[in-house]
């Protein structure tokens, strides 16, 4: 017996354009509406707003939607500026106003604060640190897909996809790089082999350079396309192989300036703040918050190249600082030398786990600063909590787990003083956040 197809109901409502009205925001920055008595995500849309949608996934509790048009706008709503937006990922809110953005921000904390139990009050919010909203992003890494044809496409992932945008310029990126995707792809057309690029990671500090994610060894004819490239456009080029990152010809070393007269120098696969005046705004903020006098003894977790520890140790009579990647702690200590800083040391260490036997963690300290990565410090504020410091500054990459930490923190005595937005990512939903703890 032949059996044929017959749609369920799910199967059927894809594809379906109907009217929608936008109550909230998620926390990702999407528009949530109400569609067959559940919740419908519809990217690109804000709070108000009465819009047409697409529904293009169905499931039991939510459905999504994409956006087709807006038949009422926000009074909120801007012109994005990037003619990509809403299809590459990179960024979620170019269609908010700049100061909606960061109350969205904030309002987000508050929200997962008040899950755990730290109610609105207690959160004493001071003035945000911003910066440009265009142009302020120095490092990124950019994707590089071929087709079976060998042509390639660099850019960005879609929403939702390991596909890439076939980016013509990003406005998020620092001037100097925006206008870079043509000539690469020109440049990327013309290589010699098979699918010889992974990727490619764009940093612009005193210099521009490209380090180019190498899958098979790069021909004579190809560096020479990659030497007259880097001519034509004052950047330089490194190569990384797998196993390691080499310049293509003669490099100046990377490096950033911090505090006015602070050089810190990275390597290609270095993790820094990728908003340079952000980042110097965030610095000098800690300092001023953490009040800082001679005799201080301050402890540094998750310390990296030492963007915190220098400036501190300027300031301070001992800074210790403490990173989980060894390469790093050489780099950061190398650092504190190069600048004559003899007052500050760094160490290596797993901070999600035990670290209390270490010699370093006997010292006295009466101020601490954690800039931890996504994952959140709880394991190290377990133990920071028997330290009795009476001062810690927490810098947050990660809302869910700041909130998570704060909670601890309060829990053992301290108390919010400040809680400030750290604008480092304009245009997205990604939040970073300072927050000062007093005991």
């Amino acid at each position: 017996m032949v059996n044929f197809f017959k749609a369920t109901p799910k199967t059927q409502k894809l594809g379906k354009q109907c009217r929608i009205k936008i109550t909230r925001l998620d926390f990702n920055g999407c528009g949530v509406g109400s569609y067959q008595q559940k919740s419908i995500f519809i990217d690109g849309t804000l709070p108000g707003e009465t819009v047409v949608a697409k529904i293009i996934e169905q499931k039991n509790k939510y459905a999504r939607g994409k956006l087709i048009e807006v038949i009422s706008p926000s009074e909120q709503r801007i012109t994005a500026s990037c003619q990509h937006f809403l299809t590459c990922g990179g960024c979620d809110l170019q269609h908010l106003q700049p100061q909606e953005q960061l109350t969205f921000k904030q309002q987000k904390i508050s929200e997962l604060f008040t899950r755990q139990g730290v109610v609105e009050n207690k959160l004493h919010w001071q003035e945000s640190i911003i910066s440009q909203a265009w142009h302020y992003r120095r490092k990124a890494r950019v994707g590089v897909q071929y087709n079976k044809s060998g042509q390639a496409t660099i850019g960005f992932r879609q929403r939702a996809s390991n596909q890439l945008v076939a980016i013509k310029k990003c406005p998020v990126l620092v001037e100097s790089f925006a206008e870079l995707f043509k000539p690469l792809n020109e440049l990327l057309t013309n290589l010699s082999g098979v699918n010889p690029i992974g990727h490619l990671e764009v940093i612009s500090t005193h210099s521009k350079t490209i380090i180019v994610r190498q899958l098979v060894k790069m021909s004579a004819q190809d560096k020479a396309l990659w030497l007259a490239f880097a001519q034509d456009n004052q950047c330089q080029i490194m190569v990384d192989d797998g196993k390691s990152i080499s310049a293509l010809s003669d490099c100046e070393p990377l490096s950033y300036q911090i505090d006015d007269d602070i050089t810190l120098r990275f390597n290609a696969d270095d993790f820094i703040q990728v908003n340079h005046d952000v980042n110097s705004k965030m610095v000098a903020q800690a300092i001023e918050w953490l009040a800082l006098e001679p005799q201080d003894n301050v402890l540094d977790l998750f310390c990296g190249l030492g963007n915190f520890s220098l400036p501190i140790a300027k300031r301070v009579a001992n800074v210790i600082g403490v990173e989980g990647v060894d390469k790093m702690v050489a780099q950061a200590q190398k650092n504190a030398q190069d600048n004559q800083l003899t007052n500050c040391r760094f160490y290596q260490a797993d901070l999600n786990s035990d670290w209390q036997s270490y010699p370093w963690a006997r010292q006295a300290y009466n101020k601490v600063l954690i800039d931890p990565a996504r994952a959140g410090a709880f394991k190290a504020i377990e133990q920071l909590v028997k330290l009795n410091i009476s001062q810690l500054l927490y810098v947050s990459c990660d809302p869910s787990t700041l909130a998570k930490d704060s909670a601890l923190l309060l829990s053992h005595g301290y108390n919010i003083e400040k809680i400030a937005l750290i604008d480092m990512f304009s245009q997205t939903k990604h939040i970073e956040t300072m927050v000062l703890f007093v005991r």
